[in-house]
């Protein structure tokens, strides 16, 4: 890693092209910009889940602390390629003013032609498609179970600002329940009468899946509180008896249906750079997600 004090744009540019030329590698194929926006007590953990992403998604990290506003304006970066990285990286501490305009330092750096990500691996704006720098993105990533402050409002607060592109990782971490569950269906296809999610008191992702199961079943779906880790159990109930998925211990569940024996599955929970790559994978509109956020929103102002 190169050390660059008081640079601006400019300079960060010409180191990477001095890095991947002294690397041997003047095309590094990357395949979009991912955007960190983090504090410095926990930028070490975000590179490092950027890193190990970036396995699967060659990509230029820009790494972003965003300082004191107050003062004279400087910036900082760490430049360099490799160490474990597939594509390159810059993390880019702003003080002073340019705090304010954090766009202007980022937006010279975006690869050409390449789509972006931004990702808030902890605190995010309220409206993440109107921040300066979450306009730049095409997706943008928070992280509602992560947040410093507001944990039982986050998820609400992200899905009230609902806009294409945007994504939480509360909802990525619930996508091996949700594929359980259809699968379920698919198994037993019979009408499900009610549903309820058992998790811990302030889960985002429980709360995701209780609006997920009431917007695609169009039942009434009831939340319980538990223990944890994260969601516990969910509980289908058809006529003929109840579909249930409980998973005491974060790592194998147990699957219960009508006249048929239980049986284990897999259903550790996953780290973040694994929900990380997850969602650098799609890069267009999660309708899904987006059905989800809204019946959210709507089952909030009951």
């Amino acid at each position: 890693m190169i050390e660059l004090t008081d640079t601006n744009a400019a300079g960060i540019a010409a180191e990477l092209v001095r890095a991947r030329t002294k690397a041997g590698s003047p095309a590094m194929g990357m395949v979009m910009t991912l955007i960190i926006v983090v504090d410095e007590d926990t930028s070490d953990e975000a590179m490092a889940s950027a890193r190990a992403a970036s396995k699967e998604h060659p990509a230029r990290v820009l790494g972003v602390i965003l300082g004191d506003a107050r003062g004279k304006a400087e910036v900082n970066a760490q430049v360099g390629t490799g160490s474990g990285w597939s594509g390159e990286t810059a993390l880019i501490r702003l003080k002073g003013e340019v705090v304010k305009h954090a766009e202007s330092v980022v937006l010279p750096l975006l690869l050409p032609d390449s789509p972006v990500a931004i990702w808030w691996p902890t605190d995010a704006p309220e409206d993440p498609a109107s921040d300066p720098l979450g306009a730049l993105a095409q997706r943008r990533i928070t992280d509602s179970a992560a947040v410093t402050r507001g944990k039982t409002k986050a998820i609400h607060r992200q899905c009230s600002s609902y806009a294409m592109g945007n994504t939480d990782l509360a909802w990525t971490r619930i996508t091996p329940w949700r594929a359980l569950l259809a699968a379920a269906l698919d198994q037993y296809p019979e009408k499900v009468t009610s549903a309820s999610v058992t998790a811990e008191r302030i889960s985002p992702s429980a709360d995701l899946l209780v609006a997920w199961l009431n917007d695609r079943l169009r039942v009434d779906v009831s939340r319980h509180t538990s223990g944890g880790p994260g969601i516990t159990e969910v509980v289908m109930s058809t006529r003929s008896g109840d579909i249930t998925i409980s998973r005491g211990d974060g790592k194998l569940a147990r699957f219960s249906s009508p006249g048929q024996p239980d049986r284990p599955v897999a259903l550790k929970r996953r780290d973040v750079p694994e929900l990380l790559a997850e969602e650098l994978r799609r890069l267009d509109e999660d309708d899904t997600y987006a059905s989800a956020a809204k019946r959210l929103v709507r089952l909030a102002s009951r």
